[in-house]
């Protein structure tokens, strides 16, 4: 099918599956229609099963967008928590279209438990409560990780996926690959069937010295590879090394709960001139979960990294927080610690979406079907690939998916008749966005543009509706830190404003205020960065890392 005739489906409102080989332009065809919906006062919720394949479409996780945490499966009992949180209520009031990305690696248990969140919220019996569904992903590449097998683990196993009737795309004409040698082995393997011709190409890439004037991206299939090499990476470099160290706070269990769901690590090792990945999203400081940078130094203040974008953003990295909350949304561990990891060499598994002109990929440890396909669809053309070595398994994707990749196609050409069936497309496409509560006229769009506020007015615009920070959060659907930001954004834009029945009345604030007022008084320009406010690190070491950056962060607000 071709993308223009799938984003026509997508206009009429269909729940739609978009799929096709790695390369086709998926997330193309998405960020269209996205483009579509937003130019019709339309926003559509965007989520994806990873915090890296949400920043590659610039949504969230769906953990994380649900408020389900770490879960695959919802009860009833934990549908009514969720039901009778007010930031959720309002988050899933307005949403009427809802886009999952790479949804292969989203497991049928996932996939049902947003249906039974979503028609608990829209208190409408349909699936996903009656909104649009947009489903894309290639199940040919990574399955949902999982510790132990089990019979079901594609989405389109849960009872949900045929309820749904999904229209199917499945996008043919390759974008990202220019060779025909490559798209060969490609296809091969999606047949399951693994030509003369297929071995050969790979044996001429066998420790090929690659042409180019750069190290490739590595990519392993283990983390303990990935580490080992990162770590030589960083030793080769004669340049001094800094350590981050981690600052945590709460229940042992609770802190390791932080660090097996995150890619955050206890001890951070950086030089100038190391490759490092984000593994946190910040849309302030314009940086994702998934974004590759070099370490051009450090700043002379506080020693925090300065790192420069594959865009070519320069940005001053600082201490970021990874949070658990409970059943009513309150903070009940954190740990603090630079956003960053060393990345000359990435899983596989975190290269998905991802296209690369000159990769060195070692798959003789491959352990799981998808692993091999993922890796090679990364590059544009054979002649960026050098190969450490590969196994038997690299090859192999899931049978039980070689089986009904033939339906899916089916699914796709009739697809295509159906509309193609249709006279009237841009009428129904109409009726279909104003049913949204959409609009065409450009000038109830402009007026609603220039009616909208900053994020950071919303919050202020709130300050006399509520009585605590935790009751500001919930109505403006934020964290608890998010919010203390724009205070003190808020703060320093008018001296005036009154925050004061914020202010905690507890004895371990009045000492974090004391802490603040002595630093402060003995004016040592490292205690503050250029602009002249106080740093918090200063604070923070000053009180034995025994308080949480946002007490800290809190306390600025009343000094």
């Amino acid at each position: 099918m071709k993308q223009s005739t799938a984003l026509d489906i997508l206009k009429l409102g269909e729940n739609v599956f978009i799929t096709g080989s790695a390369g086709t332009g998926k997330t193309y065809l998405i960020n269209e229609y996205i483009k579509y919906l937003k130019n019709k006062q339309i926003f559509p919720a965007i989520v994806a099963p990873t915090g890296l394949s949400a920043s590659h479409i610039k949504g969230q996780t769906i953990h994380s967008f649900f408020g389900i945490g770490i879960r695959e499966v919802v009860d009833n009992g934990f549908i009514e928590v969720l039901v009778s949180r007010r930031y959720l209520r309002k988050r899933f009031k307005n949403v009427e279209v809802l886009i999952i990305d790479e949804i292969s690696m989203v497991s049928p248990e996932l996939f049902s438990s947003m249906d039974r969140v979503l028609q608990a919220f829209k208190n409408y019996p349909k699936p996903f409560g009656g909104i649009q569904v947009i489903a894309s992903g290639d199940f040919f590449q990574l399955p949902p990780i999982s510790r132990e097998p089990r019979e079901q683990k594609f989405a389109w196993q849960s009872p949900t996926w045929r309820d749904l009737d999904f229209r199917t795309c499945y996008l043919e004409l390759k974008f990202r690959q220019d060779d025909n040698r490559l798209i060969a082995v490609l296809d091969d393997i999606r047949s399951g069937i693994i030509s003369d011709n297929t071995y050969q190409t790979l044996q001429s890439c066998h420790l090929k010295e690659l042409n180019i004037n750069h190290r490739p991206t590595r990519l392993y299939t283990h983390n303990m590879d990935v580490d080992r090499i990162n770590e030589n990476e960083l030793n080769k470099l004669n340049t001094p090394s800094r350590e981050y160290f981690h600052h945590a706070k709460g229940l042992k269990k609770h802190i390791e709960k932080i660090f097996k769901t995150s890619m955050v690590i206890e001890e951070l090792t950086l030089k100038k001139d190391a490759i490092v990945i984000f593994i946190k999203n910040n849309s302030e400081q314009r940086y994702f979960n998934g974004t590759i940078g070099v370490v051009k130094g450090f700043n002379k203040l506080d020693k925090m990294p300065i790192v420069e974008t594959t865009s070519g953003n320069r940005i001053v990295v600082g201490y970021d927080e990874w949070l658990v909350e409970d059943e009513e949304g309150n903070n009940i561990a954190s740990v603090s610690q630079i956003p960053l990891r060393l990345a000359w060499a990435i899983t596989i598994h975190k290269s998905q979406g991802m296209t690369l002109d000159a990769v060195e990929i070692d798959l003789s440890r491959t352990f799981e079907m998808g692993q091999g396909y993922v890796a090679l669809s990364r590059i544009r053309n054979i002649d960026g690939l050098r190969l450490m070595g590969i196994n038997d398994m690299a090859l192999r994707v899931d049978p039980l998916i070689l089986r009904v990749d033939s339906r899916i196609k089916q699914a796709s050409q009739k697809a295509i008749k159906e509309i193609e069936a249709i006279d009237n497309l841009e009428e129904k496409a109409r009726l279909h966005i104003l049913k949204l509560g959409g609009t065409f006229d450009k000038n109830k769009r402009r007026e609603k543009d220039n009616s909208d506020q900053s994020t950071y007015e919303k919050t202020k615009n709130l300050i006399d509706k509520v009585n605590s920070i935790k009751q500001l959060a919930k109505t403006r659907g934020l964290i608890e830190d998010t919010v203390v930001n724009h205070l003190t954004k808020l703060k320093q834009e008018d001296k005036n404003l009154d925050l004061s029945k914020f202010k905690p009345k507890s004895g371990d604030f009045k000492k974090i205020i004391r802490t603040i007022e002595s630093i402060k008084s003995k004016k040592d320009k490292k205690d503050f960065n250029d602009n002249g406010h106080l740093r918090l690190k200063p604070v923070f070491d000053a009180l034995n890392g025994k308080v949480s950056y946002y007490k800290i962060r809190l306390a600025m607000l009343f000094v």
